[in-house]
């Protein structure tokens, strides 16, 4: 089985897809964002293509492309789109695979299914991207607890912001999970920014030992 993982996170716009696109690169993965919801900006599929140097034969298509920006349940309803998620399957490529969830964990797939149960079914490893700011020991420690309460596997959490060492600290202890390591906010945000800031705060390694 060729390595795999699902990037989630504590929120939305915490910086996910800028580690899914870092994260991809450094495996030489393919990228699958399974439902995008709005269109009219740059889709998520484009960014990491940008910021990742990631060719488009990486790039595997949306399954659902929503036009409206919003939850994906309530945009499939706006667009008057059905979402099958027993369609959603991730698809058999060579080579490492990473996928990206919307928005949070229990962010709504539909409205009687959210993200953590999607992934419950894959039983991939899940990266938890959380920010390193206020609030983040609740939504962080709240968010692993779903997870688990789905025996959905945790590969660890990928902090996104300035450090904050007793946050990071505390997550890893009382979350009872690995800390993987920290993305600083980047500006400008450029490919080659979020490569050195990657090899700089992450080690490449520890990504091909999945033992959740």
């Amino acid at each position: 089985m060729s390595l795999r993982f699902v990037v989630t996170g504590t929120d939305t716009n915490i910086g996910k897809t800028i580690f899914s696109a870092a994260l991809v690169s450094a495996l030489g993965a393919s990228y699958w964002k399974p439902v995008q919801a709005g269109l009219e900006e740059e889709t998520d599929s484009e960014a990491v293509a940008r910021l990742g140097q990631i060719p488009p034969d990486r790039i595997i298509a949306e399954t659902w492309r929503l036009q409206t920006p919003a939850s994906p349940h309530l945009a499939a309803r706006l667009d008057n789109v059905r979402i099958r998620p027993e369609l959603l399957n991730p698809p058999s490529i060579d080579g490492p695979l990473i996928i990206e969830g919307a928005g949070g964990v229990m962010v709504p797939l539909t409205e009687t299914e959210i993200f953590a149960d999607l992934f419950a079914r894959w039983q991939i490893p899940v990266i938890l991207c959380a920010r390193t700011g206020l609030g983040t020991i609740n939504h962080t420690l709240l968010s692993l607890e779903a997870l688990r309460q789905r025996c959905v596997p945790v590969f660890g959490v990928a902090f996104i912001g300035d450090e904050h060492m007793d946050t990071q600290y505390i997550i890893g202890t009382l979350g009872r999970v690995r800390c993987l390591g920290r993305l600083p906010l980047l500006k400008p945000l450029t490919a080659d920014a979020l490569h050195k800031a990657f090899q700089e705060n992450f080690d490449t390694a520890h990504f091909q030992m999945v033992n959740p």
